[in-house]
């Protein structure tokens, strides 16, 4: 069966208040933007969820919402997981190990520095430098149960952001 893992790191934030805390930054003009815009061109390339997970960070919740309204998923059915809030590698993994089977499209919306050595870590011929902010980075894998993410042979397809020329 063929499943599909689309990354997204949050749009852009605001650094309006400086006394604010990283955790409850939100969404900036352009993050307000790039989120929905975004969300609009997984449409168009007919990639739409069966499950958005976020991590629990402000910015990261607002992007996800932002993307489920454009692609037609329901809002209050994203799952929000607090360890994917400047994560290293395996706990995306742990987060993907525990993804129903019934799923085969899931979006993860998370943070660098971690999403970026997440997606160079999805297949070899695959490597960026810097994921930037609102960047969506997809793969597909043949495999019948989430679980078995670790061993899968893993070709992404897709690395969009939205400074990119379409």
């Amino acid at each position: 069966m063929q499943r599909t893992i689309v990354i997204i790191r949050h749009a852009k934030s605001s650094w309006a208040n400086p006394l604010q805390s990283d955790f409850e930054r939100p969404l900036n003009d352009r993050g307000e933007h790039d989120a929905p815009m975004m969300g609009e061109r997984l449409q168009k390339l007919k990639i739409t969820p069966d499950l958005i997970i976020s991590s629990a960070a402000k910015r990261a919740k607002q992007t996800a919402k932002k993307i489920a309204v454009a692609v037609g998923y329901d809002a209050e059915r994203i799952q929000l997981i607090e360890k994917l809030y400047h994560c290293i590698p395996p706990v995306f993994e742990e987060v993907i190990l525990d993804i129903p089977d019934e799923v085969n499209t899931v979006f993860i919306v998370a943070h660098n520095p971690g999403i970026t050595a997440f997606a160079n870590e999805l297949t070899p011929s695959f490597n960026i430098d810097h994921m930037p902010t609102c960047g969506v980075v997809a793969a597909r894998m043949d495999t019948e149960h989430w679980s078995d993410f670790s061993f899968a042979d893993r070709n992404v397809f897709l690395f969009e952001y939205p400074k990119k020329e379409q």
